[in-house]
């Protein structure tokens, strides 16, 4: 685990191992029995935290409590980008008394891809406005532009005190340093809420996914350091697991297109995609029918965990797999039918949202902009 990192494509093969290395706590059983109402919980989808009891503890009781992620703006939503995202908006609806920050990461993009900050805003509209179409409720929720938000650099500024080049090279490895300064401004975003500005410390969410885990380590850290001076809390946080492409050899990621299904993939491009999967499947039909398949290391049924919402389709999916009831090319076909009725519906929605998402950003950043510590 030493090359993970948030910023290469990760294969996570045992997340147990990563578990036990960097400290994350496993969701125990009162913990899977309060959020049975997510399916990435129910479905073993949702891998760990880090105080999450906290922050339970807080919004059961109706304090004040916020969620906060982002996205870097490079391209339009793929299924990690839609995972945490709806895992963002599950705990906003979940608790009347949360605020859902999310921060459009155009300094990263600069930093780490070259990308124009113009360039960055168009496509935040497009991000946002997969957030509208997932259910994000924008009265509650402080959408912005890391470029926009004073604050959010005033805080990188002060944090780049409590570091030195040596522990951040620890916890990323070796990076440019353009990258390390990402760092301490995504852990500004992370801390944003708990500013007086924002109504002072609270517990605070981020859902992530598992390669995050460095930023969140980062941000308990600084956290703990200001406890005096802000107040803070340490971030709470919850990890999904990282999708596997369809290729199968690494996580879904922006750097390999045509290894990873989109939100916007037309049908055709869809079951280009779907059809030229990596499956679990054995190498000729009288072994499949013989031993079965292996649904595990199958990109294809992973697809079923994500956009099918029965529970008990899915769990004879995986048995007629194991079995060797079902082939590979007869999986596609309803996996290929079954996520593009689900995207079709979500373009339809993403669709009408554009104009409200380009008002929300433009909102959030006059809200951040003149913000001081």
């Amino acid at each position: 685990m030493k090359e993970f990192n948030p910023w290469a494509a990760t294969d996570i093969k045992d997340y147990d191992k990563l578990i036990d290395e960097f400290g994350i706590s496993k969701l125990n059983s009162d913990l899977v029995k309060k959020l049975n109402d997510n399916k990435y919980v129910r479905r073993g989808l949702i891998i760990g935290h880090r105080d999450l009891e906290l922050f339970l503890n807080y919004a059961e009781s109706g304090k004040k409590i916020s969620v906060i992620s982002g996205i870097k703006p490079t391209g339009i939503f793929h299924l990690g980008s839609r995972t945490t995202a709806e895992q963002m908006i599950y705990f906003q609806k979940k608790f009347s008394n949360s605020e859902l920050y999310y921060s459009i990461a155009d300094l990263e993009a600069y930093m780490d891809n070259g990308q124009d900050l113009i360039t960055s805003k168009k496509l935040a509209i497009e991000n946002v406005a997969d957030m509208l179409a997932l259910g994000m409720d924008p009265s509650r929720s402080v959408v912005y532009m890391q470029s926009s938000a004073l604050l959010v650099s005033d805080l990188a500024f002060i944090f780049s005190d409590d570091v030195t080049v040596n522990m951040l090279q620890d916890i990323y490895g070796e990076r440019r340093f353009s990258l390390y300064l990402s760092a301490l401004v995504q852990s500004g975003d992370i801390l944003l809420p708990q500013t007086k500005n924002f109504g002072g410390p609270k517990p605070v969410l981020v859902p992530v996914g598992a390669d995050q885990d460095p930023h969140i380590r980062l941000s308990r850290d600084l956290a703990f350091k200001h406890r005096n001076d802000f107040g803070f809390f340490p971030p709470s946080s919850v990890y999904h697991k990282l999708i596997r492409s369809l290729s199968g050899d690494e996580k879904m990621s922006k750097r390999n297109p045509d290894s990873m299904i989109t939100l916007s993939d037309s049908k055709a491009d869809l079951k280009r995609k779907i059809m030229a999967a990596f499956t679990g499947g054995r190498t000729t039909i009288e072994e499949q029918r013989k031993l079965g398949g292996e649904p595990d290391k199958c990109p294809v049924f992973d697809l079923y965990l994500y956009f099918e919402d029965n529970d008990k389709e899915i769990g004879e999916v995986r048995a007629e797999c194991l079995a060797g009831k079902r082939l590979c090319g007869e999986c596609k076909q309803q996996a290929l039918k079954m996520v593009g009725s689900n995207l079709e519906e979500h373009q339809l929605k993403r669709t009408k949202m554009k104009d409200l998402a380009g008002d929300i950003i433009q909102k959030g950043n006059e809200l951040v902009k003149n913000m001081s510590l």
